[in-house]
């Protein structure tokens, strides 16, 4: 299983404002290794966020979106306390699900 997301989500007004790292080699499946074999594809496809078990963000990515990729997105309707969760699956099925609570 990968490293645990940095999550924070911080209320600005009306607005909770959550940025993600999530820890992913997001290989391409395109370079080779030192002997010349191509390095097989593993990336993340699906990441999506819940805000108290309501959909707040349904994302796609694809080979090309770099390592440990950074993630920044907001939505209205949070308060201090409530919990975003924050999912992604890769390509070869594994999936990683990670919360924290809005400051």
């Amino acid at each position: 299983m990968a490293d645990p997301m940095r999550i924070r989500a911080q209320l600005k007004g009306d607005t909770t404002e959550v940025r993600v790292l999530m820890a992913h080699v997001m290989e391409t499946g395109q370079r080779k290794d030192a002997a010349g074999a191509t390095i097989p594809a593993h990336y993340i496809q699906n990441v999506s966020a819940t805000h108290n078990g309501k959909s707040v963000l349904s994302a796609y990515f694809g080979p090309a979106v770099s390592q440990n990729p950074v993630m920044n997105f907001s939505f209205k309707g949070g308060a201090k306390g409530d919990k975003v969760v924050i999912t992604w699956t890769d390509n070869k099925g594994d999936k990683r699900t990670d919360e924290t609570a809005i400051a």
